[in-house]
């Protein structure tokens, strides 16, 4: 898997289990897969393949 332009060698998984795998929180994401943003109701069905490019934008608040 491609993920934020790194190679990454990981088994087929959802979603879910990556971002755990990768230590980050489900709220104030996106999850693009090959260039679809997958909504985050599907995170748990959405089955990630070793060939995936996976891009995880995360929202940050300030002032």
């Amino acid at each position: 898997m491609i993920i934020n332009g790194k190679n990454y060698l990981y088994d087929e998984m959802s979603i879910t289990h990556l971002l755990n795998a990768l230590e980050i929180k489900e709220k104030m994401i996106v999850v693009e897969i090959n260039n679809r943003i997958i909504e985050q109701k599907l995170y748990d069905e959405q089955m990630l393949k070793k060939d995936d490019k996976i891009e995880i934008v995360s929202f940050v608040g300030g002032g």
